[in-house]
């Protein structure tokens, strides 16, 4: 499945959430993420992110679609980190 992530976290978090997202998707702004995840990385992510999250504090937001081909992105400006390049 296409995921998209946003997440907002207390300071002493930030860098360690930043970590964990990078490992299952591609950055492509502050705190936002995008990547085909499965089912299965996606628990693990949650998981994973849960233990260092605080939830009375912290957000996390998914945005799931089956599939990138049926989501119609577009970008204003500066793209900040470009997905293009990879296979």
């Amino acid at each position: 499945m296409y995921v998209i992530l946003v997440y907002d976290m207390g300071q002493k978090r930030v860098g360690k959430m930043l970590k964990l997202c990078r490992r299952y998707m591609n950055w492509i702004q502050n705190s936002v993420f995008e990547g085909e995840l499965t089912e299965v990385q996606l628990r693990e992510l949650l998981h994973e992110a849960k233990r260092i999250m605080n939830e009375e504090e912290d957000s996390l937001i998914l945005f799931k679609n089956r599939d990138l081909k049926w989501l119609d992105k577009q970008i204003v400006g500066v793209e900040r980190q470009s997905t293009d390049n990879f296979l």
